[in-house]
């Protein structure tokens, strides 16, 4: 079945993220080496990491890089929970824009910490190649 098939990506010349071609979406990689990068990963899932916990700031930079264009919103896109990230999802929806969302209302630390790392103290924020872009009202324009 699927399972069987990833793992036999996995096992061939290029690793799985080269068989798929989805070098440009592996956080943090870069054209090289992708096999290595899967190597790396599935070293990390069977070792105990020691490394300390990440600071906000590298917290942060992580999640606005999560996709190409990264929404943080309070709720999430099928459940918004405030007028402006209804707002702001329906434009993206309405544009068939590929995106992903972080619901801020989860993780107080993210929600605080994103205001100062932007300098941008509302919510919605929206993030295009790791650059903010701002609000609703300049996602409007």
């Amino acid at each position: 079945g699927g399972l069987d098939i990833m793992k036999e990506l996995m096992e061939e010349d290029g690793g799985l993220v080269s068989q798929l071609e989805l070098e440009d979406y592996v956080i943090g990689s870069s054209s090289s080496s992708s096999s290595a990068v899967v190597e790396q990963q599935q070293t990390e899932d069977t070792t105990t990491s020691t490394t300390p916990a990440l600071s906000i700031n590298d917290k942060l930079q992580q999640l606005i890089n999560q996709h190409r264009i990264m929404l943080f919103m309070k709720g999430i896109p099928s459940s918004p929970k405030c007028g402006f990230s209804r707002q702001i999802v329906e434009i993206l929806d309405s544009h068939h824009v590929s995106y992903d969302a972080f619901n801020i209302l989860e993780d107080e630390e993210v929600r605080q910490g994103l205001k100062e790392y932007s300098d941008w103290p509302t919510y919605p924020q929206l993030y295009v190649e790791g650059d903010l872009v701002g609000g609703l009202d300049i996602v409007k324009e």
